[in-house]
């Protein structure tokens, strides 16, 4: 992540899922800002798990940032 207009979100998990923790869990290494809104309106990011790192990520972008990482500490380095 060398853009100085980046954020990093650190959590626990590698890279944010849609659906996290439910058998139909789907891993999402690049996602563009509209899908995670629609997303996110389609409960597929619920609030108790992916949704407050989409919606902190959208309210970033909103306010002129460039890109977001959501990941854990181990993978930081290689986003």
């Amino acid at each position: 992540m060398s853009d100085t207009n980046a954020a990093g979100i650190i959590t626990q998990i590698d890279r944010v899922y849609a659906g996290y923790g439910t058998p139909d869990a789907e891993p999402l290494d690049d996602l563009a800002a509209d899908r995670a809104r629609r997303m996110l309106a389609d409960g597929r990011f619920p609030a108790g798990s992916m949704g407050p790192k989409i919606e902190s990520a959208l309210a970033f972008l909103d306010a002129g940032g460039s890109a977001v990482v959501i990941t854990s500490p181990a993978n930081l380095a290689e986003a």
